[in-house]
C-alpha cells in the first residue's frame, strides 16, 4: 500500500514524539512491504512564528492532498498566559478540524494489564477497562459565536447543535457498540441544557434502529465520577464537544499517564491521528516525553486503512517495551530511558506476526472495531 502522510509536529514536545511515530511507520513499511511518504507542515505557535498564521494555507493544502495526517501537539505558554491574545495556536487545530470536516474524535481507553499497577487507581478497579469515547468535534461551545463586551467585563460563548451534527456521530458510535459489547452511554447535561435535551432526543430515536445496543444516559458530572469509580462499566461513550474534552483527559487517569492515550479524528474523506496529551512545553527538548500515545496513534492510522496485522505488530512492540521496562519516567519514575531510546526500541521490535506469538490477547489491544 502507498500512503501519503502529512506530518504536523506543532509545538512543545509534538515534534519529538512525532519523530518516534515516523520511525515506527517506516519500520512497518519496511517489514510489511508498504510505501509511505511523509511531508512536514507548520501548525500552531511554530507556524505563527514563521507566518503569523496558526494554520498556513500551504499546510491546509498539504493535509487535503494527503491520505492521512499525523499530528503532534499544539500550544505555547506565551499564549496560555495571555488572556488578551486574539490569535492563538489552538485556532489552527480548530480550523484544521473544520476545514477537513473531522467531526468524530475517537479515543480508546484500554488498560494494558502489565501497567495496571502504575495507575493511581486501585488495580482491582481498572483491570479489564476497555471503552472508547466518541466525541463530536465540530459543534458546540468551541465553534459557535463568541462575544466580549467593549469594556471587557462581559463575555459569552454560544453552545449550539443541529440534529444533523448529532446524528452522524451517533450512527458511528452505535455501529461501534454493535461490533463491541453492545452498550452505548450518552453523556450530556439534559437536566439543564437545551442542547443536551436535543442530543438525548436524537440519540434515543436513533437507538431504536439499533435494538441490539443497550442505550443509557448519564449526566456529565455523574459520568466523570463513574469513570473513576468503575471504568469497566463503559463500552462506548458518546458525547458532545466540551464534555468529550473533559472525559478524554480523565481516561489518562485510569491508565496512569496521559502519555498513553492515542486518538483519531475522522470525517467522510479525511483522517487525522494524534496523541491526547498537550504540548507540555516544560519538557520540550529534554528527551523525557512519552512517545507511546503518538505511536499508538500510528497503530490507529494503520487500522483505519485495514492494515490490522501491521497495527497489531506496533502494539506488540509497545508491549515488549513495557515488559522490559523500557518506558519513560511518567510510567516508571525511576526510568532512565528517554523519548528517543523508547522510540528506537519500539521501531526496532516491529516484526511480522510469526514473531509475536507470545503476545496473546494484548497483541490486539486496539481491536478491529475502534474506528468505524
Amino acid at each position: 500500500m502507498h500512503l501519503k502522510i502529512a506530518v504536523l509536529g506543532g509545538d512543545g514536545i509534538g515534534p519529538e514524539v512525532l519523530k518516534q511515530s515516523v520511525k515506527c511507520l517506516q519500520a512497518v513499511a519496511e517489514t510489511f512491504g508498504h510505501d509511505f511518504t511523509y511531508t512536514e507542515g507548520l501548525v500552531g505557535a511554530a507556524a505563527m512564528k514563521e507566518t503569523g498564521n496558526p494554520l498556513p494555507d500551504a499546510t491546509l493544502e498539504l493535509c487535503k492532498k494527503s491520505d492521512a495526517i499525523l499530528f503532534g501537539a499544539i500550544g505555547a505558554l506565551e499564549y496560555d498566559n495571555d488572556p488578551n491574545a486574539r490569535v492563538r495556536p489552538e485556532q489552527g487545530l480548530l480550523k484544521l478540524r473544520k476545514e477537513l470536516d473531522l467531526f468524530a474524535n475517537i479515543r480508546p481507553v484500554k488498560v494494558f494489564p502489565i501497567l495496571a499497577p502504575k495507575s493511581p487507581l486501585k488495580e482491582d478497579i481498572i483491570k479489564g477497562t476497555d471503552f472508547v469515547i466518541y466525541r463530536e468535534l465540530l459543534g458546540g461551545i468551541y465553534f459557535n459565536e463568541k462575544k466580549l463586551s467593549e469594556d471587557g467585563t462581559k463575555a459569552s460563548d454560544l453552545c449550539e447543535y443541529t440534529e444533523g451534527e448529532i446524528s452522524r456521530i451517533a450512527h458511528l458510535a452505535f455501529k461501534a457498540a454493535k461490533r463491541r459489547r453492545k452498550k452505548l452511554t450518552l453523556v450530556d447535561k439534559a437536566n439543564v441544557l437545551e442542547t443536551s435535551r436535543l442530543w438525548r432526543r436524537v440519540v434515543t430515536n436513533i437507538g431504536e434502529s439499533y435494538p441490539e445496543v443497550a442505550l443509557n444516559c448519564l449526566f456529565i458530572d455523574n459520568a466523570a465520577i463513574q469513570i473513576i469509580l468503575d471504568p469497566r462499566q463503559f463500552d462506548v461513550i458518546l458525547t458532545e464537544n466540551m464534555f468529550g474534552d473533559v472525559l478524554n483527559d480523565q481516561g489518562s487517569v485510569v491508565l496512569g499517564s496521559i502519555g498513553l492515550l492515542p486518538s483519531a479524528s475522522v470525517g467522510t474523506k479525511n483522517a487525522m491521528f494524534e496523541p491526547v496529551h498537550g504540548s507540555y512545553p516544560q519538557a520540550k527538548g529534554k528527551n523525557i516525553a512519552n512517545p507511546v500515545a503518538s505511536i499508538l496513534s500510528v497503530a490507529m492510522l494503520l487500522q483505519h486503512f485495514g492494515l490490522y496485522e501491521e497495527a497489531n505488530a506496533v502494539v506488540a512492540a509497545i508491549l515488549k517495551s513495557f515488559l522490559k521496562n523500557i518506558v519513560t519516567s511518567d510510567v516508571m519514575g525511576s526510568s532512565k530511558y528517554g523519548t528517543n531510546y523508547v522510540g528506537d526500541f519500539i521501531a526496532e521490535n516491529i516484526v511480522d506476526s510469526d514473531d509475536n506469538l507470545t503476545m496473546n490477547d494484548e497483541n490486539i489491544w486496539l481491536g478491529k472495531s475502534t474506528i468505524i
